[in-house]
C-alpha cells in the first residue's frame, strides 16, 4: 500500500485544446512551490496528478500546493492493487487510523474510470459499506450528510482515501494573459492582484512612492507585499516609480483639492508606458466603489480617461470587511496595516474633490509639463525581480 498525494484540477480540464498548456502551467507552479520540501516522483493518471513523497512531509507539501490556482482538491490517498480485498483493507486501515474513537456516519463514494473492472460503482459502494459496517460498531451510513466519505477511484490502479483538502480553484497562472497591478501599501491592491491571478492572469506590479517624503520602510512594505503575493502568482516584476517631483509640481501649480485625481492620472500615464514596453494587456486596481474620494464614479471616470488599457477592478462591489477577510486568508493583512504612509495618504488633501469635472482637471494639467514629468519618472524607475 503506497501513500501519495493526489491533485484534482477544476476548470482546467474544461478547456479543450488549451488543456495541456494550462496543465503544464499548473504543474510547473506546483513543482516550484514544493521543490524545497522534497518529493520522490510525480505521475499523471486519468486527469489527476499524483505525488510520491514521505508521509511526514504531507502537511508541508499540502500547505504549498494549496497556494496554486487551478486546483480543486488535494487528497491523501492509498494506492493498492485493483481488487476488492486490497481496496477493503485500505478502507479498513483508514477508518482504524482516523474514525474509530467515537460514533461516525459515513458514505462510500466510488469512481470507476476503468469500465472493465468487474463491479460498477453502485455495487462497490454497497459492498464496501456492508464491509465497514460489519467491521466497525461505531459506524452508520448517511448518504446525504455523512461525517466522512471513503472515496475509491478505480483506474490502472485503485486509490482509496478520505482526507480531502480544498484547493483555491480558479485557473492556472498565465492562462488569461498578463496584467499590471497598481500596488499600494494598503489592504486592497494585494487582494485585487490575488483575485485576478486566481482567474489565470499573470500579475506584475507597479508601486508609486515619493521618497524622501515617504520613508524607505514604506517602500520596503510594498516590496514585501509583492513577495507575499508571489507565493500565489509566481515570479513577478516590481516596478518602483518615484512621484516626488510630480507631487511637488501639482502642489505648486494646481488646486490642492485635485491632488488625488491629478496624481492618479499620472500613475495611469506612467503605467501606459510600462504596459506598452512589456506587453501587459490590462491594469488591475484595488478600487471599491465609493470607498474613498478617488473611487466615486465621477473620479473613476476622470482617472480612467488617461488609461490606454482596460482597468480591471475585482473589488469594485465588495464591502471592506470582505476585502479584509481575504487579505487575512492570503497572509497580506498584517503587512498591509504596518504604519508606514504611502504617497497617496501623505499627499492626500484635507478636502479632496469627490465629483471632478474633466474640463477643470484638463485646465489644471495645462499648467504642468506632463511629458517631461512622466519621462523623468520612467527614467528613474527601478525594476526588481520578485
Amino acid at each position: 500500500m503506497q501513500t501519495l498525494l493526489s491533485i484534482s484540477f477544476g476548470e482546467l480540464f474544461l478547456k479543450g485544446a488549451n488543456r495541456k498548456t494550462f496543465f503544464n502551467n499548473a504543474l510547473s507552479h506546483i513543482l516550484a512551490n514544493i521543490k524545497d520540501i522534497g518529493y520522490e516522483d510525480t505521475y499523471v493518471e486519468s486527469a489527476k496528478l499524483y505525488i510520491k513523497a514521505s508521509e511526514d512531509k504531507f502537511d508541508d507539501l499540502i500547505k504549498e500546493i494549496e497556494k496554486v490556482f487551478g486546483i480543486a482538491y488535494i487528497d491523501e490517498v492509498y494506492r493498492v492493487d485493483k481488487n476488492l480485498d486490497d481496496i477493503f483493507d485500505a478502507a479498513k486501515y483508514i477508518v482504524e487510523k482516523n474514525y474509530s474513537e467515537v460514533n461516525y456516519t459515513f458514505k462510500a463514494d466510488t469512481t470507476r474510470v476503468d469500465k472493465s473492472f468487474e463491479f460498477d460503482s453502485p455495487k462497490i459502494n454497497a459492498m464496501l459499506g456492508d464491509y465497514l459496517l460489519d467491521e466497525f460498531d461505531n459506524l452508520s451510513v448517511d448518504i446525504h450528510n455523512p461525517d466522512f466519505k471513503v472515496y475509491v477511484d478505480i483506474k490502472n490502479n485503485a486509490y482509496v482515501y478520505s482526507k480531502r483538502h480544498k484547493g483555491l480553484g480558479g485557473l492556472p497562472i498565465g492562462s488569461s494573459g498578463e496584467g499590471l497591478l497598481l500596488l499600494s501599501g494598503g489592504i486592497d491592491s494585494p487582494v485585487a492582484g490575488f483575485m485576478m491571478a486566481k482567474r489565470g492572469m499573470r500579475v506584475n506590479a507597479v508601486h508609486f512612492h515619493s521618497y524622501p517624503f515617504t520613508s524607505k520602510q514604506a517602500h520596503q512594505k510594498a516590496e514585501d507585499l509583492a513577495k507575499l503575493m508571489s507565493y500565489y502568482t509566481g515570479p513577478l516584476k516590481f516596478y518602483s516609480v518615484n512621484l516626488a517631483n510630480i507631487y511637488k509640481e501639482i502642489a505648486t501649480n494646481c488646486d490642492r483639492r485635485e491632488t488625488t485625481i491629478l496624481s492618479r492620472r499620472f500613475m495611469m500615464r506612467i503605467s501606459n508606458l510600462i504596459a506598452e514596453k512589456y506587453a501587459y494587456q490590462a491594469f488591475i486596481t484595488g478600487e471599491s466603489l465609493g470607498q474613498v474620494a478617488s473611487q466615486t464614479l465621477e473620479s473613476i471616470t476622470v482617472i480612467e480617461e488617461s488609461a490606454k488599457f482596460p482597468i480591471l477592478r475585482p473589488l469594485i462591489a465588495l464591502d471592506k470587511q470582505d476585502i479584509i477577510n481575504t487579505a487575512i486568508n492570503i497572509g497580506t493583512y498584517d503587512k498591509s496595516i504596518e504604519p508606514f504612509d504611502d504617497c497617496c495618504s501623505i499627499f492626500a488633501p484635507d478636502k479632496p474633490v469627490t465629483k471632478p469635472k474633466f474640463k477643470y482637471i484638463q485646465r489644471s494639467e495645462e499648467k504642468l509639463d506632463i511629458q517631461k514629468l512622466v519621462d523623468e519618472a520612467i527614467d528613474t524607475m527601478e525594476i526588481i525581480e520578485i
